[in-house]
């Protein structure tokens, strides 16, 4: 990896409470909505680490994608209102595409979703919104990557499939703050410290389909980083998967967390992220 144990310890950070799945015996499940009777909505035991995140500003150059597992960039938007679905799809999806085919070299990238986050208009019963995750994880599974893709090129009558899942792809996340964020920061871990078996594939159920998650056990070797203060023309990239095995990061592990910096009258985060499918050259 690129960041040496020196400039780890030149960095500055916080301490902060980070939530591990707890190691468990049979395979973690979560329901998304409420489950049948006698079923738990999850199965999982959890468990929280203090650990140091540090500040990645000052390296935010010598971060990659392909070593790291996330990147940093500079980025404005043309979107106006993040709350407008309309301009989420007809603006910024093809923001996207010509961000990351610019990053990574990608010969075609596919946005297949999005999620808006905003704990407070969420509890004035606003729907489509969800709240920051504050346990570690990663979207998707070396099977459920491969899964998904297959379904989302599928859904827009692509015909070469098979052809396209056999050259290299990535699933990679754009994550961005709609206003300045003050509380609940995204914090990322190194993907070249976590070890295969910290890795916990689990279904995550929902009404028509199951999907595949990793959830996250803890280990001392795993190093945490986030970007203090995010502006709305910030954002952050997430590798959640790479069809890749050769040594470059496949699956970056992240979370929401309690930064103990936060102001007490901080104002809820706000974000968006995009999750897309990007081709690299054959």
């Amino acid at each position: 990896m690129s960041i040496n144990s020196r400039s780890l310890l030149e960095l500055p950070h916080v301490e902060a409470e980070l939530t591990y799945l707890t190691p468990m015996a049979e395979k973690p499940f979560n329901y998304t909505y409420e489950p049948p009777p006698g079923i738990p909505r999850s199965n999982g035991k959890y468990e929280t680490h203090k650990l140091p995140i540090h500040d990645a500003r000052a390296i935010a150059q010598n971060i990659s994608l392909d070593q790291q597992g996330f990147g940093f960039t500079e980025h404005h938007s043309n979107v106006n209102n993040f709350y407008n679905e309309d301009e989420i799809r007809r603006i910024y999806y093809l923001e996207a595409e010509e961000l990351l085919k610019e990053v990574t070299g990608a010969t075609q990238v596919v946005v297949f979703d999005h999620t808006l986050r905003n704990a407070q208009r969420l509890q004035q019963g606003e729907t489509g919104i969800r709240e920051p995750v504050k346990r570690v994880h990663n979207d998707f599974t070396a099977k459920s990557g491969y899964t998904r893709a297959r379904v989302e090129l599928a859904a827009r009558g692509i015909d070469n499939i098979d052809e396209l899942l056999q050259q290299r792809f990535a699933v990679i996340n754009i994550w961005r703050p709609i206003a300045p964020v003050q509380e609940s920061p995204l914090a990322l871990c190194d993907a070249q410290s976590i070890a295969p078996t910290d890795l916990v594939a689990g279904d995550l159920v929902y009404r028509d389909r199951v999907g595949e998650t990793y959830a996250i056990t803890y280990n001392k070797t795993h190093e945490w980083f986030y970007f203090p203060e995010m502006q709305p023309d910030e954002a952050v990239f997430i590798k959640c998967f790479d069809s890749a095995e050769d040594g470059r990061a496949r699956f970056a592990a992240h979370t929401g967390f309690d930064d103990p910096t936060s102001p007490a009258d901080a104002l809820p985060r706000q974000s968006i992220e995009l999750r897309t499918l990007v081709f690299y050259p054959a």
